[in-house]
Protein backbone atom coordinates (compact mmCIF):
# COMPACT_ATOMS: atom_id res chain seq x y z
CA UNK A 1 0.00 0.00 0.00
CA UNK A 2 1.38 3.36 -1.01
CA UNK A 3 1.23 6.59 1.65
CA UNK A 4 0.34 9.88 0.05
CA UNK A 5 2.04 12.69 2.37
CA UNK A 6 0.01 15.82 2.20
CA UNK A 7 1.57 18.93 3.87
CA UNK A 8 4.08 21.79 2.96
CA UNK A 9 7.78 21.48 1.91
CA UNK A 10 10.26 23.31 4.44
CA UNK A 11 11.03 25.89 0.77
CA UNK A 12 7.43 26.48 0.75
CA UNK A 13 7.11 27.28 4.31
CA UNK A 14 10.39 29.51 4.06
CA UNK A 15 9.28 31.36 1.23
CA UNK A 16 5.93 32.50 2.35
CA UNK A 17 7.99 33.62 5.63
CA UNK A 18 9.88 35.83 3.47
CA UNK A 19 7.10 37.10 1.65
CA UNK A 20 5.61 37.90 5.02
CA UNK A 21 8.99 39.83 5.78
CA UNK A 22 8.77 41.61 3.14
CA UNK A 23 5.34 42.94 3.40
CA UNK A 24 5.94 43.71 6.47
CA UNK A 25 8.91 45.58 6.05
CA UNK A 26 7.10 47.99 3.53
CA UNK A 27 3.59 48.38 5.89
CA UNK A 28 5.68 49.27 9.07
CA UNK A 29 7.03 52.32 8.17
CA UNK A 30 3.61 54.05 7.33
CA UNK A 31 1.71 52.76 10.01
CA UNK A 32 4.62 53.99 12.46
CA UNK A 33 4.61 58.07 11.84
CA UNK A 34 0.42 57.92 12.39
CA UNK A 35 1.00 60.55 15.12
CA UNK A 36 1.75 63.81 13.13
CA UNK A 37 -0.98 62.92 11.03
CA UNK A 38 -3.11 62.89 14.06
CA UNK A 39 -1.87 65.44 15.73
CA UNK A 40 -2.37 67.67 12.50
CA UNK A 41 -6.36 66.42 12.10
CA UNK A 42 -7.08 66.78 15.60
CA UNK A 43 -5.96 70.71 15.47
CA UNK A 44 -8.09 70.83 11.87
CA UNK A 45 -11.14 70.05 13.62
CA UNK A 46 -10.80 71.64 16.62
CA UNK A 47 -9.72 74.89 13.80
CA UNK A 48 -13.16 73.39 12.54
CA UNK A 49 -15.45 73.60 15.46
CA UNK A 50 -14.03 77.06 16.02
CA UNK A 51 -15.47 78.48 12.30
CA UNK A 52 -18.30 76.64 13.08
CA UNK A 53 -19.15 78.24 16.33
CA UNK A 54 -18.18 81.40 15.05
CA UNK A 55 -20.73 81.19 12.30
CA UNK A 56 -23.21 80.25 14.44
CA UNK A 57 -22.41 82.83 16.96
CA UNK A 58 -22.68 85.99 14.22
CA UNK A 59 -25.68 84.16 12.74
CA UNK A 60 -27.47 84.62 15.89
CA UNK A 61 -25.93 88.19 16.93
CA UNK A 62 -27.91 88.80 13.61
CA UNK A 63 -31.36 87.22 14.40
CA UNK A 64 -31.26 88.15 18.13
CA UNK A 65 -28.61 90.86 19.00
CA UNK A 66 -27.27 88.69 21.63
CA UNK A 67 -24.18 86.45 21.56
CA UNK A 68 -20.53 86.01 22.35
CA UNK A 69 -18.73 88.93 21.60
CA UNK A 70 -15.67 88.38 18.79
CA UNK A 71 -13.14 90.78 18.59
CA UNK A 72 -9.99 88.59 18.47
CA UNK A 73 -8.89 85.15 17.34
CA UNK A 74 -8.21 83.95 20.99
CA UNK A 75 -12.05 85.39 21.38
CA UNK A 76 -13.17 82.83 19.42
CA UNK A 77 -12.76 80.28 21.69
CA UNK A 78 -15.28 81.10 23.65
CA UNK A 79 -18.34 80.37 20.67
CA UNK A 80 -17.57 76.46 21.09
CA UNK A 81 -20.58 74.91 23.46
CA UNK A 82 -20.34 75.56 26.76
CA UNK A 83 -17.29 77.87 25.84
CA UNK A 84 -15.05 73.95 26.49
CA UNK A 85 -11.83 75.18 24.87
CA UNK A 86 -9.62 71.76 24.53
CA UNK A 87 -6.22 72.65 26.37
CA UNK A 88 -3.99 75.19 26.93
CA UNK A 89 -1.78 73.50 24.39
CA UNK A 90 -3.84 75.25 22.12
CA UNK A 91 -3.31 79.13 20.82
CA UNK A 92 -4.49 81.78 18.61
CA UNK A 93 -3.24 85.32 18.17
CA UNK A 94 -5.27 87.77 20.97
CA UNK A 95 -4.22 91.05 18.33
CA UNK A 96 -7.76 92.78 18.28
CA UNK A 97 -9.41 92.79 14.96
CA UNK A 98 -9.60 96.44 13.44
CA UNK A 99 -12.37 95.47 10.79
CA UNK A 100 -16.34 96.36 11.66
CA UNK A 101 -18.97 93.81 12.51
CA UNK A 102 -19.45 90.75 10.18
CA UNK A 103 -15.76 90.78 8.90
CA UNK A 104 -14.08 88.05 8.34
CA UNK A 105 -10.82 87.35 9.40
CA UNK A 106 -8.51 84.15 9.42
CA UNK A 107 -6.54 83.17 12.46
CA UNK A 108 -4.30 80.78 13.25
CA UNK A 109 -4.65 77.87 15.43
CA UNK A 110 -1.35 76.69 17.06
CA UNK A 111 -1.36 73.17 18.72
CA UNK A 112 2.15 72.60 20.74
CA UNK A 113 2.33 69.60 22.68
CA UNK A 114 4.62 69.28 25.54
CA UNK A 115 8.10 68.38 24.22
CA UNK A 116 6.61 68.05 20.54
CA UNK A 117 7.03 70.65 17.49
CA UNK A 118 3.95 72.88 16.80
CA UNK A 119 1.14 71.96 14.04
CA UNK A 120 -0.99 74.88 12.72
CA UNK A 121 -4.24 74.93 11.26
CA UNK A 122 -6.38 77.80 9.67
CA UNK A 123 -9.90 78.96 11.30
CA UNK A 124 -12.29 81.31 10.39
CA UNK A 125 -13.33 83.85 12.89
CA UNK A 126 -16.62 86.62 11.80
CA UNK A 127 -16.31 89.64 13.99
CA UNK A 128 -19.12 90.91 16.40
CA UNK A 129 -19.58 93.79 18.34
Amino acid sequence: MKQVQRGFTLIELVMVIVILGILAAVAIPKFVDLSSDARQASVQGVAGALSSGSAINYATYSARGTGTVVNSCDAAKATLQGGAFPSAEYTAPTTAFATPSGATNDCVLSFTPSGGTAVTATFTAITTP
